[in-house]
């Protein structure tokens, strides 16, 4: 038996997995409620993964991949009833509609070359490209927190289930990647895996409260 073999087991493991990973904004949620506003939670999470998803969505469709497909538009519809659920509760709402705009601007963009004016020949290959750095930067974004960790001594600010659960999800498109041989999907998996390694050593070395600092 080869690879190829497990294509169809490995995407449904790894459909399964990532909206499993998706249900991790709901803890965002229930904490914001709990606080009665959303002014201190950044607004990105939920407005990467619309934009993410409305475009792994086109991608999907490109390259005609059914476990893709299933997984873009599950990701896509909750994060935008995230993305919803956040503005009801700030008290800032026209930042929030502001950077709603703009993101949806840029998606649409980005939709619209894809579609109309990016060769029928390329658009694959060079939407994949674009796609890879989206998802490494939305990927990578725990990471600027960085700075806060090594002062702090403490893991508190970086989302310990969303990391561990993207590990895994990495892991598996990372090997259905290399089943449909798609390079793209590799990279951004292969690097994501990489960098959700490197926030979970942090964990290792910081404990997830802050250290006291000791008194003179």
């Amino acid at each position: 038996m080869t690879l190829e073999d497990y294509k169809d087991l490995v995407g449904s493991a790894a459909s399964i997995t990532t909206i499993l990973q998706f249900f991790s904004g709901v803890f965002v949620c229930l904490d914001i409620k709990k606080k009665g506003d959303s002014a201190s939670d950044s607004v990105l999470p939920f407005l990467g993964g619309c934009i993410i998803g409305a475009l792994n969505l086109k991608y999907a469709m490109l390259l005609g991949d059914s476990a893709m497909l299933v997984v873009s538009m599950v990701g896509t519809l909750m994060n935008i009833a995230y993305l919803a659920f956040f503005y009801s509760y700030s008290s800032c709402k026209s930042d929030v509609s502001k950077a709603t705009i703009q993101g949806a601007v840029f998606a649409f963009s980005l939709l619209y070359y894809a579609q109309f004016w990016e060769d029928p020949e390329l658009v694959e290959d060079r939407f994949g490209a674009i796609l890879t750095v989206l998802m490494l930067l939305l990927l990578g974004s725990p990471l600027f927190s960085l700075g806060e960790v090594i002062r702090t001594k403490s893991t508190a600010s970086l989302p310990f289930p969303i990391i561990l659960s993207g590990t895994v999800v990495t892991f598996e498109w990372l090997i259905y990647g290399i089943i449909i041989d798609n390079i793209f999907i590799q990279i951004q998996n292969g690097v994501g895996l990489a960098l959700c390694a490197v926030q979970l050593s942090l964990f290792v070395v910081y404990p997830r409260t802050p250290v006291e600092k000791k008194k003179d």
